[in-house]
């Protein structure tokens, strides 16, 4: 994608969605916390009936610690890889209690260093709960990056660099929501429809995919 591309690119997707916002259910920075470590190799909508179970019970370091794993794994279990999943959730709650007073820490270090948060779920945390402008690469917008031609790149790290460096300050605090949800439902990974895009002048992938 040329770079005279990027402002208007990113300009008609903010006036679809002006402050788009994550599909997983939460009410405070740890419940987005729990959500987005859930929803590894998950569906959100999967998460969200799981922390419609949970939440009501349990929604706080302590109360999670205080199921153990084998209180939290029902609640859980429709969700892949829910044993993992349990393991690292009350472990990265003990740390939040013991390092963190309880609180989920703002700073990507401490929150990469909680079991089961990688760099893509300090990334929206960070974003989400506090308003950071960072970029966390899912296989949307990896798939979209690359496509576009917008930050093309071999693995996701380099993709959240190349975004980071390309996406004008004004449009970098929604512009991971914006290309989440545009590969979600319209660039999608089988077919893209293009026909119905509303930014495909701006993208450098051809051949464009007609209406069926």
């Amino acid at each position: 994608m040329k770079k005279d591309a990027i402002e208007p690119f990113f300009a008609v997707l903010q006036a679809a969605n002006p402050t788009p916002e994550t599909e997983l259910e939460y009410s405070s920075p740890f419940e987005l916390l729990v959500a987005v470590l859930l929803s590894a190799q998950a569906t959100d909508v999967g998460v969200n009936k799981a922390t419609r179970r949970l939440f009501p019970i349990a929604n706080t370091p302590q109360a999670i610690f205080d199921l153990g794993i084998e209180g939290l794994e029902p609640y859980i279990q429709t969700i892949g890889l829910y044993h993992s999943k349990a393991k690292h959730l009350i472990e990265a709650c003990r740390m939040l209690i013991e390092q963190h007073a309880g609180e989920v820490p703002r700073e990507r270090a401490a929150l990469e260093a909680l079991p089961g948060v990688g760099r893509k779920t300090a990334n929206v945390v960070l974003n989400v709960a506090f308003g950071e402008p960072t970029m966390a690469v899912d296989t949307h917008i990896f798939r979209v990056s690359n496509r576009t031609g917008l930050a093309p790149g071999k693995t996701p790290l380099e993709v959240e660099l190349k975004l980071m460096k390309r996406v004008p300050e004004a449009y970098r605090l929604h512009a991971h929501h914006w290309l989440i949800l545009h590969g979600r439902y319209v660039c999608v990974a089988r077919k893209p429809a293009c026909w119905q895009c509303a930014v495909a002048v701006y993208c450098d992938f051809k051949p464009k995919t007609p209406a069926p």
